[in-house]
């Protein structure tokens, strides 16, 4: 996997203050845009609200609606429900070429809290570039069951659907929940992104050991 300073293992960014990835949006990063354009849901609204966009025919969401309600069920309600919004995210091939793009995001503004995940490539593989994970990123495809190959563009590992849902879940949307919990319910500070990043990380590895125990074998 690459370091979270390579965008393609990214995880959150906060909406007007971007957490977790570069200081400042560029402008063809529309997410901003996008999400400022959602609204605050009305008082009796069930939350979150899925957004689900249609993948490019070379992605796919590994996870759905019904899988998310089903793993939030698990966690304490304080912990999500404030969140407004899970966002199904497509973008572009070139998008995922270029590495200009995280796998989940964060983002809070104007009532909105909002969760996005993107797509996985159909060939359930994933390029790392040209440089090898280091050992930490290497355990973490191991403990997803991903295996890592060298070929002539570079390193990459390859994925069985299985262990791709699980990381969605617990690399992903975990991380992104801790960032919610973090954001209003702990003292936050986006001046401190190394604090930032560490709190999400612990909340996810605290749900995940519990859903390894209790849950992991019942879900997916």
């Amino acid at each position: 996997m690459q370091s979270r300073k390579e965008t393609a293992w990214k995880k959150n960014r906060k909406l007007g203050d971007v957490k977790g990835g570069r200081t400042q949006p560029k402008i063809t990063d529309n997410i901003f845009a996008r999400a400022h354009s959602l609204q605050r849901p009305p008082l009796g609204t069930e939350l979150p609200i899925f957004i689900c966009d249609n993948p490019s025919r070379d992605f796919f969401f590994p996870i759905g609606e019904q899988e998310i309600r089903r793993e939030l069920s698990h966690l304490p309600r304080k912990d999500w429900k404030g969140i407004t919004h899970i966002w199904f995210r497509r973008f572009k091939k070139t998008e995922y070429e270029d590495g200009e793009l995280p796998l989940a995001q964060f983002c809070c503004g104007s009532g909105v809290r909002l969760i996005v995940l993107y797509p996985w490539t159909v060939s359930m593989e994933w390029w790392h570039g040209c440089k090898k994970p280091t050992l930490k990123q290497q355990r973490t495809l191991d403990i997803y069951g991903a295996s890592l190959h060298h070929r002539d563009d570079g390193w990459v590992s390859f994925w069985t659907l299985a262990g791709l849902k699980n990381f969605y879940v617990e690399y992903l949307l975990y991380h992104e929940i801790g960032h919610h919990v973090d954001r209003y319910f702990r003292h936050w500070s986006k001046a401190n992104h190394s604090v930032v990043e560490e709190v999400a990380n612990q909340y996810a590895f605290s749900k995940t050991t519990k859903r390894s125990i209790v849950f992991r074998d019942d879900q997916l």
